[in-house]
């Protein structure tokens, strides 16, 4: 008896815990550091869930502040409260790499970004959050 309700109790756990994670489709905002302690400027990701599958866009960063076209988000993964995905961009000859590694909490998202540079990488932290429309 005591073994054929740990096994019950194991399954409905694993489908509770299954049925709680979380979908992150959806247009989510951060404010991207400025340079140098600069002005940031907000970004907005759209990302769309399938499973543990994840694609979307990022808008992309041009010098001088202009606009570039959007990045997509390439090997995209959702792994319970885990996200991480990359994205591509070319830049002057050069094709840029960050990474995207991300906790979900509720309708926010801390993002560890690193970007490959000529010096190493760098590493910014942002929470990103839902947007609401």
């Amino acid at each position: 008896m005591t073994k054929k309700l740990l096994v019950v109790v194991t399954i409905v756990l694993a489908f509770t815990i299954a049925a709680m994670a979380a979908d992150v489709t959806g247009k989510w905002t951060y404010e991207q550091p400025g340079r140098g302690g600069g002005p940031g400027r907000p970004v907005t990701i759209t990302l769309k869930q399938d499973g543990s599958k994840l694609t979307g866009t990022i808008p992309g960063f041009a010098r001088g502040g202009g606009e570039a076209p959007a990045m997509e988000v390439m090997d995209g993964k959702v792994d319970g409260n885990m996200i991480s995905f990359t994205t591509k961009m070319e830049m002057g000859g050069q094709t840029r790499v960050t990474k995207y590694d991300g906790t979900i909490e509720g309708d926010t998202i801390k993002f560890k970004i690193t970007r490959e540079g000529q010096n190493g990488p760098m590493t910014t932290e942002v929470t990103a959050k839902k947007a609401t429309t």
